[in-house]
């Protein structure tokens, strides 16, 4: 008679509890599966999953780094607790999965483009276009992974193998709204070289309502505008962003809500500066609204002998989370906010540190440009006072019109409406000049006009509030080879130029309702 084996009843109790909702239960169970077989690492990933969805940060995290330790010769399993280890701020841990042996012998071509994925997200675009170009010399090919081996190839300066990449990509595939966008994003399109024909047969056949059709409705706002046909562009650029605003259905008052609990919170006696110090690189965050110019103002300031180009960082919410020990999605939210009467900064600027300070690569500074982080500015100083915080601010009608012409998926809710955008704004701007009355001197604002217009006075400016000598060369933005991993990172290897100002005026008319509103705003 076969005797049971309780490791196999656990394992599959488990999964019935995650398939009934028993959070709980399943948690019981997997924690003595792994207590009887300590490197059952499904078990743990599990475990780790479960932890997380009932809002726990640190128990997860230390399930990850256990499986961590015992990584099998399983390019799919290392690609799974690499991803763990991400999801719960544990950047180092990740980095070390990523370096196993199998991942540099492995004919894995699904896990090779699974652990691209994983740079992709850790702001490593070199390395991740290398594992996407093995995953193709091994035969790997589909419409999703053109796109985004498209999307490393741009974000890496190789445009032109990224332009026939998107159109491979639009061949194999009836609906990719979102590559025909970054298609049209690449260059300027004429009377005789455009895809317009080709977006309105795809219009005919994607599902509507979708992300696809709004992609592909984007795209042919672009190309229109390209040729000049701006009134077409114009109603093109509205049923784009109908599409978004009815998916997403951004609520303003939330939003007003959680600005309210941070301004509460953050009184000047809170904000008052923490006494300790940390030894190291320290970070330069770049904050502001998305499409204010940060990306440029990063190039300049990744210029310098003194500072590395880090990219857009989730990583002072990820620790934030670990030090609170509260998991969540968004760069903030109001549980977050809460925590800050609990926490220990220092733990916190610590935990940031310890995760992000191999980015400087052996420099003094390291820059963190995530745009949201304006919304964490308070808590930043108080975590890591010697940072230096940096606004990119942008006249408010080229700061709108920039943001409804862009598709941010789900990242940005408000920027498909036009009077959700004039709320937004509003809010920005009052928690931007609480942030400058409570702690005064602690952000140097950069305005995109004077960057571009007066880019020399502007720098000197820039470099002289972050402890740096000028150095002429930096404002050369065409000699910066860096990966971008922005909307405009076809854009920015260009000579620093002022096209983009006043841009909204071609469509004034159709823009007054915006003006009015930012104007009562």
């Amino acid at each position: 008679m076969n005797r049971p084996d309780p490791a196999r009843q656990l394992w599959e109790s488990g999964q019935q509890h995650i398939r009934a909702g028993r959070l709980p239960a399943a948690q019981a169970s997997f924690e003595k599966l792994v207590e009887l077989s300590p490197w059952h690492i499904p078990a743990r990933l599990l475990l780790a999953s479960v932890l997380l969805a009932q809002g726990g940060v640190r128990g997860a995290a230390e399930q990850a780094k256990f499986a961590a330790f015992a990584l099998p010769d399983d390019a799919d399993m290392i690609c799974r607790v690499a991803q763990c280890l991400v999801k719960v701020g544990e950047i180092n841990a990740a980095r070390a999965c990523m370096a196993h042996p199998e991942v540099a012998r492995t004919r894995n071509a699904p896990a090779l483009a699974g652990l691209a994925h994983i740079y992709q997200g850790l702001g490593l675009h070199e390395e991740s276009l290398a594992l996407m170009d093995r995953a193709r010399a091994l035969g790997f090919d589909n419409p999703d992974f053109r796109y985004f081996r498209a999307i490393q190839l741009q974000f890496n300066g190789r445009v032109g193998e990224a332009e026939s990449e998107l159109e491979a990509c639009l061949r194999m595939g009836p609906t990719f709204g979102r590559a025909s966008l970054t298609l049209a994003r690449l260059r300027k399109w004429t009377a005789q070289d455009n895809h317009l024909d080709f977006i309105r047969q795809r219009l005919a056949e994607v599902p509507a309502g979708t992300e696809d059709h709004a992609g592909f409705e984007f795209a042919q706002y672009k190309e229109l505008e390209d040729l000049g046909r701006n009134d077409e562009a114009w109603a093109a650029l509205q049923r784009a962003n109908a599409v978004m605003h009815e998916r997403l259905k951004h609520q303003p008052q939330l939003e007003q809500s959680l600005f309210d609990a941070v301004i509460e919170r953050c009184t000047p006696q809170f904000l008052q500066a923490r006494e300790h110090r940390f030894e190291g690189p320290m970070p330069i965050f770049i904050v502001g609204m998305p499409r204010s110019g940060t990306t440029l103002l990063e190039r300049i300031l990744g210029n310098h002998s003194q500072v590395t180009p880090a990219g857009e960082l989730a990583d002072f919410s990820r620790q934030w989370r670990w030090t609170a020990d509260l998991h969540g999605h968004r760069v903030l939210d109001e549980a977050l906010v809460a925590s800050a009467a609990r926490i220990d900064f220092a733990e916190l600027g610590r935990r940031y540190l310890e995760q992000t300070q191999w980015r400087a690569n052996g420099k003094r500074w390291y820059v963190d440009k995530l745009p949201p982080n304006y919304m964490l500015a308070g808590f930043i100083r108080l975590a890591l006072p010697q940072a230096r915080i940096v606004h990119m601010s942008r006249d408010p009608m080229d700061l709108c019109f920039s943001n409804y012409r862009a598709l941010f998926g789900d990242a940005f809710a408000y920027s498909y409406d036009l009077d959700a955008l004039a709320a937004h704004h509003a809010q920005y701007r009052r928690l931007m000049d609480h942030w400058h009355q409570a702690m005064p001197g602690a952000i140097h604002d950069v305005a995109y006009a004077g960057l571009v217009q007066d880019t020399d006075a502007t720098a000197r400016a820039l470099f002289d509030y972050c402890g740096l000598d000028f150095e002429p060369g930096c404002v050369d933005t065409t000699r910066n080879a860096a990966p971008v991993a922005t909307l405009s990172s076809a854009q920015v290897r260009e000579p620093i130029h002022t096209r983009s100002l006043q841009e909204w005026r071609r469509y004034e008319a159709q823009l007054e309702p915006l003006q009015r509103a930012l104007q009562q705003g």
